[in-house]
């Protein structure tokens, strides 16, 4: 089997990956990741998960290499990490109330085969007051998160729906669209 490496540092990713109990190794893909003027959250996404996995397959010829990407869609308005408080808190107040789509994409390369696929996952906010969003923040600090929420903790308390073809991808690595293309890469996950 040709080693699997995973371009990301994301600790999220990681242990996401992990769950499929095949060996693997890290690599930080080297990316700037600043949107294109006018690019649409969805293209974003697929666009840097592509990047991601091409930088290290570049180094990397002989493995498969996973890269992805996560963008929050709030009425067409890419929405990405927020790196502190006052950003996370801006984006919060922003989405209460409303519907937010997480486009999850996913690039796999090995050799000749590049594929990319994007997940998109419909979340629907729950109306909250500020001091309440601001008492999650300080609990959680999703500040490494796309949209300020981090679902598999705290961050379920904001929401009042999920709907997505794949439970993985809001946290940020698709893993039946990963168990697929490993597959068509020739390696069996294991179950």
């Amino acid at each position: 089997m040709p080693p699997i490496v995973l371009a990301s540092t994301s600790p999220y990713r990681r242990e996401l990956l992990a769950r499929l109990r095949l060996p693997f190794e890290v690599a930080a893909p080297l990316v700037d990741e600043t949107p294109v003027a006018g690019e649409r959250p969805r293209v974003l996404a697929r666009r840097l998960a592509l990047a991601k996995a091409g930088a290290v397959a570049r180094q990397r010829p002989e493995a498969i290499v996973i890269g992805s990407d996560q963008v929050a869609d709030l009425a067409g308005e890419p929405l990405g990490k927020p790196g502190g408080f006052a950003a996370a808190l801006e984006q919060l107040e922003r989405m209460q109330g409303r519907e937010v789509v997480f486009h999850t994409a996913v690039a796999v390369i090995h050799g000749a085969m590049s594929e990319v696929t994007e997940v998109p996952t419909a979340v629907a906010f729950r109306p909250l007051p500020p001091a309440r969003l601001a008492a999650y923040l300080a609990a959680d600090t999703p500040y490494d998160c796309a949209g300020s929420a981090r679902i598999e903790s705290l961050g379920i308390a904001l929401l009042r729906a999920v709907r997505s073809d794949d439970p993985t991808a809001l946290i940020g690595l698709p893993l039946i669209a990963v168990v697929a293309a490993l597959e068509r890469c020739g390696v069996t996950v294991p179950g």
